[in-house]
């Protein structure tokens, strides 16, 4: 068969001068020189500039000196860990008008906390009374947190009064129906020869005689927590205070973090909660372990906060941040590259990463350590234009770490907005009735048990923050859309501590 071309016409090609066939060699090799020379030059223009920068942010003092840390992958978010919204059905209480209540106590309907503007306060019938002031001043920055003290850990005794560890002034017990206020321990009080710069949490025993307290640092204040962190400090000390001989002891020391505190029902032991660890330590101060100490349970889902017990037997564990798996931890990823941090914070504020958590959470432990059920509330992502993100798995960078990614069904609409970074992400996408997605667009794999998904798009994301949480949720109000179905596919198994975990009752 012969092809012809109709719409030209084919003519011989004309050569107009002879060159001599070196003339060849010699341009290629003059081209070759030049970009040889033009690389040179923009590699030494480049070198010039950037180890002046290099050397003048090595020369910048770091406020921190991390210690390198290791983490064991986290537990997957699936059963009785998969995330949730039961949280936003809760009651609001005061809303938009405490600042930082960080511990309640109750004596009967009567509720008592403490806030970040140094107050503590009683709360009845719908009213906010402040009780008692532990420091002076003006409380509106983080600079006036010393002078104005932060009521943290609060407890009520067994006389009707209160017992209140501020982060910064040390022990106190309050009597809230005469707003008296009683100096047990001041945090200028040096305990085996090192002060108490962060006391945190506090649990005391049923006759009101010991107080069991965490001080989190005697480096960092509670102000500089991120900094305690980040530097992964073991300088946290677990201490017991006895309110008739006035002595303090040193039950455990060398924690990083060590923050919420728990005695147990019988008094034998007290959980610690070691925030930067994720884990929770057991002290035994009674009976045959007493002087011993343990792993309650480690590896946690989560960076634990306070804990406090459960009437079902077990112990509610607050979560300041969760270690999403699949997902990403800033943390995690963090602990073993100390350099990192510290060329982080060479060039940074401190202010700048105040806002990174990334869920918060409350989870309910067993004596058996096994968890129970969750309530976790997934803070949204907002962008610029207000429309919200809903991005759910790790970043990629272009390879699935896990076989199957997490899907957790979403309604709404996914906006891809204007930012500086795109990589390409994972993400589960609501589309109006009708509309296909993108041409670009391509179907991802099939949901692992335990899990829901409707389908899953393989998009160029745009991302805004570079610590984006990898579960965020549509807007209570967001309108359901319809949405298109992946092809039935056989379901492919994913290994996990979350599929020997019991599913809740309900």
């Amino acid at each position: 068969m012969w092809l012809c071309s109709c719409d030209r016409v084919l003519r011989p090609a004309v050569r107009l001068s002879a060159r001599p066939a070196n003339s060849v060699v010699s341009f290629a090799f003059g081209s070759s020189f030049s970009g040889r020379v033009f690389r040179v030059t923009f590699l030494m223009l480049a070198v010039s500039l950037t180890v002046p920068l290099l050397g003048a942010v090595m020369l910048l003092d770091s406020p921190i000196d991390p210690q390198p840390l290791s983490f064991k992958e986290p537990p997957f978010l699936l059963g009785v860990l998969q995330p949730n919204t039961k949280l936003r059905q809760v009651e609001r209480l005061f809303e938009n008008q405490l600042i930082g209540p960080e511990s309640i106590a109750n004596i009967g309907d009567v509720m008592f906390t403490g806030t970040a503007d140094g107050r503590v306060v009683k709360l009845e019938n719908g009213e906010i009374e402040t009780i008692a002031r532990f420091g002076s001043g003006p409380c509106k920055t983080r600079d006036d947190e010393p002078a104005c003290g932060r009521p943290l850990g609060v407890r009520a005794g067994p006389n009707g009064t209160l017992f209140v560890a501020d982060a910064y002034k040390g022990l106190f017990e309050v009597n809230p129906w005469k707003r008296e206020v009683k100096l047990l321990l001041s945090s200028d009080t040096p305990i085996e020869g090192k002060k108490m710069s962060f006391v945190n949490d506090l649990t005391i025993t049923r006759d009101g005689r010991k107080i069991y307290f965490t001080d989190s640092s005697s480096k960092w204040q509670r102000r500089d927590y991120l900094l305690l962190v980040m530097e992964g400090t073991d300088d946290g000390r677990l201490l017991e205070y006895d309110t008739v001989t006035k002595e303090v002891k040193v039950l455990l020391d060398q924690l990083r973090f060590p923050n919420g505190i728990q005695l147990s029902p019988a008094e034998d032991f007290v959980l610690v909660a070691e925030t930067t660890m994720a884990r929770i330590r057991r002290v035994y101060v009674s009976g045959l372990m007493k002087g011993g100490a343990d792993l309650f349970v480690e590896n946690m889902p989560g960076f634990p906060d306070n804990i406090r017990p459960s009437s079902a037997g077990g112990y509610w564990v607050a979560m300041s941040s969760i270690r999403p798996s699949p997902g990403f931890s800033m943390l995690d990823f963090l602990a073993e590259r100390p350099y990192i941090k510290k060329m982080i914070f060479k060039v940074t504020i401190q202010n700048s990463f105040q806002n990174t958590n990334e869920k918060e959470a409350n989870y309910d432990l067993s004596l058996t350590f096994i968890f129970q059920r969750s309530l976790v509330l997934p803070k949204l992502c907002v962008t610029s234009n207000g429309f919200l993100k809903h991005i759910l798995v790790r970043i990629l960078k272009g390879r699935l770490k896990h076989r199957n990614p997490l899907i957790i069904k979403c309604s709404g609409s996914l906006f891809l907005d204007t930012c500086v970074v795109s990589l390409t992400m994972l993400a589960l996408v609501s589309l109006p009735a009708g509309q296909s997605p993108p041409p670009s667009a391509m179907a991802l794999g099939p949901c692992a048990p335990l899990q829901t998904c409707d389908f899953v798009l393989h998009l160029p994301l745009p991302l805004c923050h570079t610590h984006l949480p990898p579960f965020l949720w549509p807007h209570p109000e967001a309108t359901s859309l319809s949405l298109i179905p992946l092809p039935p596919q056989p379901p492919v198994s994913l290994p996990s501590p979350g599929d020997l975990l019991p599913q809740p009752d309900t």
